[in-house]
């Protein structure tokens, strides 16, 4: 079993930065795809980012592009997510999760493997 717990979170105007870690314990996750996907108030959950195995290839939803860095430290159990120029409308509770599977990554279901409990991210305007 995997345990992923989120940190990093908090208010940051519009403009700031923020870094979230999510620590996996468990077991390693250096195997897993890793992803970042949030949820807006009022709003479906949504896709973020992800990053492979290895860290050699991500991807972005359109929205964070140029904004946004996954990276991941298969040595520390631990997967990042950069975020700058930050905007109110990324506003959300954001989660971690892993899979075997970088399509159901992207595709944000409930079939993922495993899930953090989310942190919450509010920037202000």
């Amino acid at each position: 079993q995997v345990q992923l717990v989120e940190s990093g979170g908090g208010l940051v105007q519009a403009g700031g930065s923020l870094r979230l870690s999510c620590a996996a314990a468990g077991r390693s996750v250096s195997t897993y795809v890793m992803g970042w996907l949030r949820q807006a108030p009022g709003k479906e959950r949504e896709f973020v980012a992800a990053i492979n195995w290895s860290g050699s290839s991500t991807r972005y939803a359109d929205s964070v592009k140029g904004r946004f860095t996954i990276s991941r430290d298969n040595a520390k159990n631990t997967v990042y997510l950069q975020m700058n120029s930050l905007e109110p409308e990324d506003t959300a509770v954001y989660y971690c999760a892993a899979d075997k599977s970088a399509v159901m990554i992207t595709a944000g279901g409930d079939g993922i493997n495993y899930w953090g409990k989310g942190i919450l991210v509010t920037v202000s305007s």
